[in-house]
This record gives C-alpha cells, structure tokens and sequence, in this order.
C-alpha cells in the first residue's frame, strides 16, 4: 500500500479552522483539508483524503474535532423543541431502582444496582429469595464503572472488575463479603474494549484463573490488546507473583468464557479467536486443559447475558449448531458427547441455565422469547410461563443444586421483572419490578414482515401509542443491529415515550447477522453475506412506507457499533430513502478497520483486506468509499467518543468529513464527539440520558415531531 501524509494534516490547519469557524456562523459545516493519501489492494488505487484525520493526537485533529462539536452543539440548541425534549427524556428515565446482571450462589443473591440519577451501578448481596438487600460495592465517589463481578463458590469473596472513563480497560478487586471490605488485591490488564474480562475461582476459594492481557514493556504497544492468556492469581499475592495457566499458544485475538459447576469440581475453558466465531471446548480432566469440541462442531457460548453453556452433574451442556442452524443441547464430558435436546422447527436455542435435575434454555423465533425446562435427560418438562410475546429474556440465575432459578426479563411496556420460578410447581413470583416514570399501558405493537431482494422474510416490529393509526406520513424511527448473532430483543421503551407519546413511531428490524432465527440467520449475513442485512433493512423500511405507517419524508433510522456500519450502508446505498440518520460510534472505512486493535477481533465477522476476496466485498460496502458527490444526503447526526476501545473514534471523523463535502442538500451533516465517554457499555446515567435527548430532539426536528404537550396521547 501506497501512502503519503501531507505534513499540515499534523501541524497545520489553523487557517483551514479560521475559514471554517467563519463557515459554521453561517449554518456551513466546517470544512476539511484533503490529503493525497492513495492506498493501493491488489491493483486497485483506493483514495483516502481524510487518512490525517486519523491522528487523534495531533494538535490539528483535536482543533478539528473542537470546532466540529461547536458547530453541532450550535445546531442542536437551535432546533425549537431540543430543551422540551431533553426535559422529558430526563424525566421519563427516573425511574425507581433498577437492578441487571443476577447471580446466585447457593442462597446468596447477587447483583447490580442504580437508583437513577446515580451515575453507576453498585454492587449488592441479597440473601435468597427473602432477604434483605446491601450494597457490597459502591465506585461512584471516583467516577469509575464495574465491569463485571464473580463470586466465589461458597459466597465469601467477589472478584469485580472496573474502569474509567469509558475506555473499559479493566482492573480486577476483591471483596471479603464477610470483612465487608475490598482486599488489597489489584490485578491490572484483565480484558477489556478487545477481549472480555473473566474470572473463575478455584473450588477452595484459595484463588481463581482470569483473564489477562500483557502490561507495560510485556509487549510492544501495538500489541497490547493481543495475546491474552489465563493467568492465576492467589488471594493476599500481588500481580507479578501470578502465574501462567493457559492460552500462551493459542491466537493472538483468542477470547475466553470460563464456566465453573456449582461445587467447583468440574471446569470448562471456551475460546473463540475473534468476534463472531465458534468456540474450541476444553475440559480440565485433572491433568491440564484438554480440547474436547473444535470450530467444526459450531458451539456458540458467547450470547451475552443469556450464556451458552451449563454444568450438570459432572457434564457440561453447550448449544452446538453444527447440521442445526437452530441450535441442538449437547451433554459433554472427558468420555464422550451426547445430543439431549433436538432442533425445534421454528425456535432457535440462544441460551442455557442449569436447574436441579435439568435445564433451562432460553430460545427466540424472530422477536420472540420463551424458557423452556427440560429434565437431565433432555426430556421436555414444560415451557416457562412468561408473557407469549413482546418481552426478551435479559438473563437466568440459578445452579444444578436449585430446585428454583430467578428469571430477568422486561419488554416493550415493561421495564426490568425479576420472577423467581419453581421448577417442581411450575410457578412463576415477581421477586423484583422497575416502576416506570410514566404509563405505558397504552403503547400498542404491530408485526410486519419486509421481503428481501432475496426472497427472505425479514420480520419488524412497530409501537405506536394506542390510537395512532397509520397514515402514509408518520415520524417512524427504524433501529437495526445485524451482527455477530446478537439478537436484537423487545426491550423497554423508557424515554422513547417521549416520541410515542406525541404520535411517532418506532420500529425494530430482526435482519440477517443477528441471531434472530439462529445460527443460519447470522451466518447468513456475515463475511461475503454482510450485504444481505443491508437489503434486509432496505426492504424493513420499504415494509413501513408500504403499509401506510410513514414515507420517504418522514422516516428515520438508527444505530449503533455494527448497526453504525449498517446505517453508513443505508444512506451511501438508499440516500433518498431516508430524511435523518443517528449513528453512533459506527465503522465506516471497512479497509482501514482491522488497523483498529478491536478491527482484529472483528475480522472472523467481516473479513480482512489481507485476502483479495474479502477485500472485494469489503470494498463494495464500505460506506467510505461509497459517498458519492453532488448527492442529496439525509440530516445525519454522527455521534463518537474520544475514549471508544472497540471503534476507532476516526471512523466517525472521516466519514463525517466526506459526507460534508459531498452533500447536495441543504440538509445538516452532524458530528458530535464525547470527551470522556467510550463505546457506551460503562457509560454514566448522565451520558446515557444526554445521547438520548440529542438522538429524539434531531429526530423530532428532522421528521416534524410536535412535541407540544396537548400531543401526549
């Protein structure tokens, strides 16, 4: 590759920024130097004329970037209805205590809480099911977040992890649950941005494994996000006594889920090597770590909150989807494997929970959830009772020595229930509710399905407030993800009430490269697929103006990470589809993304330039090389963090500055970047809140939302 860097793009632009302020006055986004930069992939000369913007440390880009945010800050405050709106997004998300992340050790309970406006969660311990809560751990006096918590078997000791400022590198702690006080332990490099932290203790409680990436001077700095390995650490020894476990031969972008039964006697390493691929199974046989399953077998762990894999009696379930698009439940052991649950027609596995004598599998058909018990031989006891419809499952806290598991869930009009169920009565006991700011009672939701170029059936979700009928011009919000077989669930419409309320729409696309209907939907749009998830959502947006419920005119879309990709590929492909577009911490330079740390770990998603037929794939959806000048572009609200460890903040930059110089219309093309925030998984209350508000008040000026009281329905 061919690259040559002009030396004002790092020193200058003082006078670029001159004019550009003089520009901004006038309602003109600030212009941007162009380079000569040329790349050249397998004969094809690719120009790059913002690479400079790249350079985050150069005096040059931060003048940028601060006159980039005066620009857009000074857009935002004009729009009429922007303090109306904030206001109400403020109020809608003051809700009561809201609790995430159950996990039950023998009869303690533990979990995370916040009490809106505290800026982050604490940790809690609760003695099961009728104790009375306490807060363990509070970071909020030095603004710092908890990334993550692990018990120890019997209950003793918690190991949490934090950081700071949104960059998620994170430090691990100990707390002596009964001492009532973190231990001097501090194990710094613990995962974080590139790879998950994770931790998993010893059956004594004497020490644990975690994960750990190299620390200063152990790597170059190129390669600091790379290699992690498990290390162990013995309680009351600091970190430079730890020593090696595991992983030191494996790739350099390998990932670990550790999964620990609940007597500490049998252990399981799963490792995927980058985002979005399949796992290799070890199993701790008392003489080291051996593999038992590889990527053929296609046992997908890693679901977020709802875990792939579960210890009962000495052997571990894990949902496989290799000849099961769907998924099967799979019983392993040193001696062998077994399948114990069959694929479903229609239901996809998406998670597993052990319960006494059984399972708990979490499924999804489309934007549907349900729980079903099996017994230990995979014999079907009874699906869960929950709602039929309109709710995710958000996670399952139980163990195969509980006879009862505690089940989180919430929905379109419910914000987070915990109910605790009775695996021998079949019951189902709200434990715990959210009481919501406002009503929701009368929010109404409706089912389409957008036929794809291809033919498939995409299915997509509208709410609307009761009363609010399609009209061929409605301002409709679209949200769309589509990546690395996240399902993208119901999920509680908090502060959207404040779009509802005063008769917009929203609506949620379940496209290709999620995992919607399992495996084979993300499959389906990964790698050489990614373009199907594009259509997918072309022909979402197409199904809301076809039924009447928006146009052209009035219709928005939205998201966020991968679904930033996903809408740089909405508006370069469709731009006259679209009247606004909110994007945060999104890709867009599909090359250049690998050069990213956190690019690397994503390759096994997308693909890499390092392979011709990826690169042309790659290149024929790269919203950065499809801008295109002299076109109408939509109103285009591009938001970043200056600390974001999984999107390089640059993608932004660039993408920004070639939509500004290319838009025909008189439409904004807006670049908002967050000082001391990251890709938004330890954001505060506060950051959270603040992105909303800018995200409602660009849609409600953009799509002529009348936010006037006299419109609440």
């Amino acid at each position: 590759m061919k690259y040559r860097l002009h030396v004002a793009a790092l020193f200058g632009l003082g006078l670029a920024l001159t004019a550009s302020a003089l520009a901004a006055d006038s309602g003109k986004a600030p212009s941007t130097w162009q380079d000569a930069a040329v790349s050249t992939y397998y004969g094809v000369k690719v120009e790059d004329p913002y690479r400079w913007l790249e350079f985050s440390g150069s005096a040059g880009v931060k003048r940028w970037i601060d006159a980039q945010n005066a620009h857009t800050d000074r857009i935002l405050s004009g729009f009429a209805q922007s303090k109306a709106m904030a206001a109400r997004v403020k109020q809608l998300s003051l809700t009561s205590t809201q609790r995430s992340q159950p996990k039950l050790v023998g009869d303690t309970l533990f979990f995370l809480q916040q009490t809106p406006p505290q800026a982050h969660a604490e940790l809690m311990l609760q003695h099961w099911p009728r104790g009375k809560a306490h807060v363990l751990v509070d970071t909020n006096a030095a603004d710092v977040a908890i990334t993550g918590y692990w018990p120890s078997p019997d209950g003793t000791h918690v190991v949490y992890g934090t950081a700071s400022g949104g960059n998620e590198s994170t430090t691990l702690h100990v707390f002596d649950v009964a001492g009532g006080k973190t231990l001097g332990d501090t194990l710094p490099h613990a995962g974080g941005g590139t790879t998950p932290p994770g931790v998993m203790w010893d059956p004594d409680g004497a020490g644990f494994l975690y994960v750990r990436l190299p620390g200063p001077g152990a790597a170059p700095e190129a390669e600091s996000q790379f290699n992690a390995q498990v290390f162990h650490h013995v309680l009351g020894t600091p970190a430079g006594k730890d020593t090696y476990d595991f992983g030191k031969h494996l790739s350099p972008v390998a990932e670990y889920d550790f999964v620990r039964s609940a007597d500490g006697k049998h252990a399981a390493i799963l490792v995927h090597y980058g985002d979005g691929s399949a796992d290799h199974v070890y199993l701790n046989t008392g003489g080291g770590w051996k593999e038992v399953l590889g990527p053929p077998v296609n046992v997908r762990a890693a679901s977020g909150v709802n875990a792939g894999a579960a210890w009962e009696d000495g052997r571990l379930a894990v949902i496989f989807y290799g000849g099961a698009p769907r998924g099967r439940l799979l019983s392993v052991s040193p001696h062998g494997a077994k399948v114990l649950v069959g694929e479903d027609k229609a239901w996809a596995m998406h998670g597993v929970a052990a319960i006494s004598n059984g399972f708990l599998v979490t499924e999804v058909n489309g934007p549907d959830w349900r729980v079903v018990h099996y017994d230990a031989k995979g014999r079907l006891v009874r699906v869960v009772p929950l709602p039929d419809s309109g709710i995710g499952v958000r996670g399952i806290a139980s163990s195969e020595q509980s006879g009862s598991a505690l089940i989180a869930w919430s929905g379109w009009t419910q914000p987070t229930h915990w109910s605790r169920y009775d695996a021998d009565k079949g019951t189902l006991t709200t434990v715990f509710a959210v009481k919501p700011a406002a009503d929701y009672s009368k929010l109404r939701t409706y089912r389409l399905t957008a036929t794809s170029k291809d033919g498939t059936r995409v299915p997509v979700t509208v709410v609307a407030m009761a009363g609010v009928k399609p009209n061929g011009e409605r301002p409709t919000i679209l949200y769309g993800y589509g990546g690395y077989g996240i399902v993208v669930a119901p999920h509680f419409m908090g502060p959207y009430l404040a779009w509802l309320e005063n008769g917009g729409v929203y609506a949620l696309a379940n496209i290709r490269g999620g995992g919607a209907h399992g495996e084979g939907w993300h499959e389906d749009g990964m790698l050489a697929n990614k373009q199907h998830g594009f259509d997918d959502f072309y022909a979402a947006a197409q199904a809301l103006v076809n039924s009447l419920w928006t146009d052209a005119a009035h219709l928005g879309i939205q998201g966020a990470s991968n679904g930033g990709l996903l809408m740089g590929a909405a508006l370069t492909q469709h731009p006259g589809e679209y009247r606004a577009v909110v994007s945060r911490v999104g890709i867009y330079d599909m090359l250049r993304a690998e050069l990213w740390p956190n690019g690397r770990y994503n390759t096994s998603e997308y693909g890499t330039v390092t392979k011709k037929k990826d690169f042309q794939w790659l290149y024929a959806y790269s919203p950065l090389h499809h801008v295109k000048k002299g076109t109408d572009y939509p109103a285009v609200l591009l938001i970043t963090a200056i600390n974001d460890a999984r999107v390089a903040p640059w993608q932004s930059r660039k993408f920004a500055a070639a939509l500004q110089a290319a838009n025909a219309s008189s439409n904004p093309i807006l670049l908002l970047t967050r000082m001391n925030e990251g890709h938004g998984v330890t954001a505060s209350f506060s950051q959270r809140v603040g992105n909303t508000a800018a995200t409602l008040g660009f849609f409600a000026h953009e799509l002529g939302l009348d936010i006037s009281q006299d419109k609440r329905r």
